[in-house]
């Protein structure tokens, strides 16, 4: 079955990377929420680092393209989980891992805690540095554990 992502962001550098480019390429991110504000800012700060950012509409869609081509890292939004609980559930790359946002005015969660492969709980856009710097030490815990050669594979997704 054939997906479109609602948008997704990739910088002319990362597009060289992927086409066989000397510099190593950067980590793809799963933006999964209700504030779509709030992701397109996320995805446009990403972006501008050469990450590559996709905003699926909804978790199952999310699900679908995670299976297709894993994510280092998935970025959820407290809602999202609500509405979808195989939210927890999105597969990423081996390293990789899950981070759960709310806004400032909602109440934390407790998974956070109580799930193995979510690594932070943050509050967005107030810490939108610490999720720059969880996905540089994730791309240097991948790099520095070998896991690199299960990085982005050849496929390309579809653009919209």
């Amino acid at each position: 079955m054939e997906y479109e992502p609602r948008r997704c962001c990739g910088s002319p550098d990362n597009n060289a990377r992927r086409k066989g480019g000397t510099a190593a390429l950067m980590a793809t991110i799963l933006l999964v929420g209700s504030d779509e504000a709030l992701l397109e800012g996320l995805a446009q700060s990403l972006t501008a680092l050469g990450h590559r950012a996709l905003m699926p509409h909804d978790v199952s869609e999310a699900v679908e393209i995670a299976t297709a081509n894993p994510p280092l890292l998935a970025v959820l939004g407290q809602s999202a989980l609500r509405s979808d609980p195989r939210a927890l559930r999105i597969p990423v790359l081996p390293g990789g891992a899950l981070v759960l946002y709310r806004t400032p005015g909602e109440l934390a969660t407790m998974v956070a805690g109580t799930h193995r492969n979510v690594i932070a709980e943050l509050v967005l856009p107030l810490e939108r540095h610490r999720l720059v710097a969880l996905v540089h030490h994730l791309e240097e815990r991948v790099r520095v554990t070998g896991r690199q050669l299960h990085r982005d594979s050849p496929t390309e997704l579809p653009r919209m």
